[in-house]
């Protein structure tokens, strides 16, 4: 008898939380954390509005620049139009 297997094939979309995908959701988490640290220190030293301030700032902005970046694409890709040569990197040898 043959043994039929369910093969999952969802592990071929990206992850996705709230409106982030794959890679930008730990950009986004990043943007926050640091933004969180910088807020800590600017209010220690400085004063806390304005450490209050920097953290809206650099987490506002790393939250934007994140959304606008993954409009690009997950992938990185270039936008090169022409014709492209590749040199081989290996000869082949006729030697019998």
């Amino acid at each position: 008898m043959v043994e039929v297997f369910n093969v999952y094939k969802g592990l071929q979309k990206p992850l996705v939380f709230k409106m982030f995908k794959g890679k930008f959701i730990y950009w986004g988490l990043g943007s926050i954390v640091i933004g969180l640290l910088l807020c800590m220190a600017i209010s220690s030293t400085v004063n806390l509005f304005i450490g209050i301030a920097a953290l809206v700032v650099i987490t506002g902005g790393g939250l934007v620049l994140t959304a606008l970046n993954q409009r690009k694409g997950l992938s990185s890709k270039s936008k090169f139009i022409g014709i492209c040569i590749l040199q081989t990197l290996f000869q082949k040898n006729d030697q019998n």
